[in-house]
């Protein structure tokens, strides 16, 4: 299996241009057909693959941290009279199922950060679509503020997949067509079988797209509204960035190591350890997500069978505290950066397709920010006593809560973790709130419910052993279904209706023959055969 690195710099960008002319960014794609991340599929027409779109959010990424000054972002291609084929139907076809439920969910989670970017920087994206559009090409502009289609009489947008390759729009397609810009259900239905695709006044009426301009016209009138976009950006005027420089990584067969993140792989067991440490230095909480954030990536990808991540802390619960208010309470741009940014990590934890446990031992430091990883684990299980290592020491395990874990992190469905752990239970919500700023010993985490289980030193070993032995005898497939399951109590929201409901179908389609079996439409596109369909419906 290919191992998959994500980290990225723009002036080694492959398939991106990225220039900036404050106070806009031009974000051009330019893919090269021999660039792709995995031998076996050429990227014509500006298709892409996971490569691909790593850069895209690496460089949505910089233009949050390294470029306050960017207000509107142009998303547009640098390739005549196309503007992207959306992902590579062969690399699709070629590839694993858990590969493609990865690149799928790393899409989502781009498409997602650039709605998020507009919605809580101020940086506003607009697609400029110069050619024709289709698929995930569709769903990256469907991830923009507004979508600009050049009016040439042959420009077209589209989700074709229904039709062409018996799968869905894996990006949220369907789902932000209807819910997001409105389109009436018939004519989604209508949009959604038709493999040609909508052009012209046609996609305006319809609200496929905002505007229709010519091609003569068509850079000019781009940036004519981004300029309009820019006037009513919150982003703020005369600061400097910051420099998202390398990240300090070692990687052993069985360790990978960050100053601030540690992870210890266990492939026999199928378990993997990661350890968190507290503050160190200034600068900790961007420091430690960034860390985090791409440890999750590479785990994700590159370690599938690692079916159980277990989660700890190592630090000091107060000085966790003093560096989540610098965050919290900062009015500045890049306290604001990240603040989102570590709710988008902590996001990616919660749609991630692992077993969660939580770990919290004496010399723990779960409290505020830090608390939000536990209460995005599956289960939490407290040491009650001392360091098992060290029986006659006074030392005991707290968690603290802070109002850090009352909604300035909300999951995807828009409620704290601590609302999605008492859904509806306003009193309990109200009793938590009580007893903020304070350490809790484990008999409290266990009145308040904080915590699964609290053994005592005595039993500790024996308990996690068995709850770690017991996971592995267990169903990935079930884990995977039942987890999701229990994540995402509460209102739907667009992207649990992405993540919990069209990924969901999306990965179901994938193993079905009519997709990916050797008569199936992802297996004979392009082949000039049609593919053949088991009829049933079930």
């Amino acid at each position: 299996m290919t191992m998959v690195s994500f980290d990225r710099r723009p002036e080694d960008y492959r398939h991106w241009r990225l220039r900036i002319e404050p106070p806009l960014a031009w974000l051009e794609m330019d893919v090269d057909e021999n660039g792709g991340l995995v031998e076996g599929y050429e990227l014509k027409l500006n298709s892409y693959d996971l490569g691909v779109d790593i850069e895209l959010y690496d460089a949505v990424q910089r233009l949050r941290f390294e470029h306050p000054e960017v207000r509107a972002v142009i998303l547009t291609s640098a390739k005549d009279k196309v503007f992207c084929a959306g992902a590579n139907i062969r690399m699709l076809a070629g590839s694993p199922h858990e590969w493609k439920v990865n690149f799928c969910k790393f899409t989502n989670e781009t498409r997602n950060g650039i709605e998020d970017a507009t919605e809580n920087s101020g940086q506003i994206y607009l697609a400029a679509v110069n050619g024709s559009c289709a698929g995930g090409g569709y769903e990256i502009a469907l991830a923009c503020e507004k979508i600009l289609l050049v009016d040439d009489n042959s420009s077209t947008v589209a989700l074709p997949e229904v039709p062409l390759l018996g799968v869905l729009p894996g990006t949220g397609g369907l789902t932000r067509v209807t819910d997001k810009r409105r389109v009436r259900k018939d004519r989604a239905d209508v949009f959604a079988t038709r493999p040609d695709g909508v052009k012209g006044r046609t996609a305006v009426d319809w609200r496929l797209v905002d505007e229709l301009v010519p091609r003569q016209e068509f850079r000019q009138v781009v940036e004519q509204r981004a300029r309009e976009l820019a006037a009513r950006s919150s982003r703020p005027e005369g600061t400097q960035g910051i420099r998202l420089d390398p990240l300090d990584r070692t990687v052993e067969d069985d360790r990978i190591s960050y100053p601030n993140v540690i992870a210890e792989l266990d492939r026999t067991a199928g378990v993997v350890t990661i350890t968190v440490r507290g503050p160190q230095g200034d600068g900790w909480l961007l420091a430690m997500t960034r860390e985090l954030d791409d440890l999750i990536l590479r785990l994700r990808t590159n370690e599938p069978e690692l079916g159980t991540w277990v989660l700890r802390t190592e630090g000091d619960p107060d000085a966790v505290l003093t560096a989540e208010r610098e965050v919290l309470t900062g009015t500045d741009w890049l306290s604001n950066e990240i603040l989102h940014y570590y709710k988008r990590t902590l996001k990616r934890l919660d749609v991630t397709s692992r077993s969660l446990i939580a770990l919290i031992e004496p010399g723990s430091c779960f409290a505020g920010v830090l608390l939000e990883l536990a209460l995005a684990c599956d289960r939490q299980y407290m040491l009650d006593g001392p360091p098992i290592d060290d029986e006659d020491s006074e030392e005991r395990a707290t968690l603290v809560m802070s109002e850090a874990n009352f909604g300035a992190f909300p999951m995807g469905n828009g409620l704290s973790r601590v609302e999605s752990r008492f859904y509806g239970e306003h009193d309990h919500l109200d009793w938590l709130k009580r007893e903020r700023d304070r350490h809790l010993s484990a008999e409290e985490a266990v009145e308040l419910g904080l915590v699964t289980e609290a053994p005592d030193d005595i039993d500790w070993e024996d308990e996690i052993r068995i709850v770690l032995e017991g996971r592995a005898a267990l169903s990935p497939d079930a884990l995977t279904g039942m987890e999701a399951n229990h994540r995402f109590v509460g209102p739907e929201t667009i992207e649990t209706k992405i993540f919990g409901r069209l990924t969901a179908w999306q990965n179901w389609i994938f193993t079905r023959p009519n997709a990916s079996g050797p008569d199936g439409a992802l297996r004979r596109y392009g082949t000039g055969q049609k593919a053949t369909y088991d009829r049933k419906r079930v």
